[in-house]
């Protein structure tokens, strides 16, 4: 199939100049219009040549000297070309300069003297001795704007695939990185959800089943949901919300964990489990020894904003130096991949209280490809 494409691109790109030509060949002829018996052998060269040299010019003077910064040698070959063509042109098919050649020359001075002969004396021989000059180098613009042109068209063209290129690269690196990153975010969730239910299964309490029932919730989201770029903003709150209750069941005292939903989620979309690790965290650190936790979540939608607010407690904060960080680390590299120019995030800290606001344009979202 991609071999079909490839072809059909490249004899639509034929068909293309073809057009071009011909509609260019066709416009110049409209000076013959009146006296179309008047087109004579010098205007199909001056074509022909023409069009030689312009793709001379396009596959491989420019890409072998000028894009290669040998300026020199593209002009010296851009010279001997049009040189070459004018002589052609002016030796055997301009009407105008067939008399310079050197067996019409023999007969002018085998031709009687006659007065008569020149009827404008002198000043017509100054005149016929002015015109080849201006004839020479006439022709010789109409290849300088062949070669002006090619050589634009093939650095204009040379530069958008460069740009593709790289566009490409450069999507594709990001696309790699995003992939990474999900699978990084999934063995973290589900570590910190086997340790909600090992410390419920020591407890030996009666809320187990309960638990692994909303862990299984959550997996089936993060397995047919998140494959895709975006999911619907409300199925994302919902997978932290189930989130937010299965940490419940292994707690203490859940009175100081709110979560507050404000704003209309329908036909809004988001990067698949961008909060979740804001959320695992403030669980993380936010739960003392006594199974009392400390989180309070906010989110906002207006219109295609969405601002999220998350506050935790860290007075029994101890920084694990190897594993400590991943999640934050990981949603700062996919929210700069994902967001460029479109996030803003804040973190701040005190004695008490770790916070952190985000807001995201959820329609400026970055696309990548799958």
């Amino acid at each position: 199939m991609q071999i079909d494409t490839l072809k059909n691109a490249g004899y639509n790109k034929i068909l293309f100049h073809c057009a071009i030509w011909v509609f260019f060949i066709l416009t110049s002829l409209i000076q013959f219009y009146e006296s179309p018996f008047k087109i004579n052998n010098d205007f199909y060269v001056q074509w022909i040549t023409g069009i030689v040299l312009f793709y001379l010019n396009y596959f491989y003077l420019v890409p072998a000297f000028l894009l290669q910064k040998k300026y020199w040698l593209y002009f010296t070959f851009v010279f001997i070309l049009i040189a070459v063509f004018m002589l052609i042109r002016i030796n055997y098919f301009i009407p105008e300069f067939r008399h310079l050649r050197p067996e019409s020359m023999m007969q002018q001075r085998m031709m009687p003297h006659d007065p008569h002969f020149f009827p404008r004396g002198r000043m017509h021989q100054r005149l016929e001795m002015r015109q080849p000059l201006f004839f020479k180098i006439g022709p010789s613009f109409f290849y300088i704007l062949v070669i002006t042109i090619s050589a634009i068209i093939r650095t204009l063209t040379e530069f958008y695939n460069n740009q593709q290129n790289k566009l490409i690269a450069e999507t594709h690196r990001t696309n790699t990185e995003l992939i990474y990153l999900r699978k990084q975010t999934n063995p973290h969730f589900l570590f910190n959800s086997l340790n909600s239910i090992y410390s419920l299964a020591h407890k030996k309490s009666d809320l187990v089943p309960d638990a692994i029932v909303t862990l299984s919730e959550l997996m089936r989201y993060m397995l047919y949901e998140t494959d895709n770029k975006t999911v619907a903003l409300e199925k994302e709150i919902n997978y932290i919300q189930n989130y937010i209750e299965l940490q419940k069941l292994r707690l203490n005292n859940i009175e100081d964990i709110v979560i507050n939903v404000h704003g209309d989620t329908k036909n809004k979309y988001i990067e698949p489990l961008l909060l979740i690790s804001f959320v695992e965290n403030a669980f993380k650190y936010g739960t003392d020894y006594k199974g009392a936790a400390h989180v309070k979540i906010k989110i906002l939608i207006s219109d295609n904003d969405l601002d999220f607010w998350i506050e935790n407690t860290i007075e029994n904060y101890v920084k694990d130096p190897d594993n400590s960080g991943i999640g934050l680390v990981n949603i700062q590299s996919r929210l700069d991949l994902l967001y460029p120019n479109a996030h803003e995030l804040t973190i701040t800290q005190d004695n008490q209280y770790y916070r952190v606001h985000l807001n995201l344009k959820l329609d400026e979202i970055k696309t990548a490809i799958q």
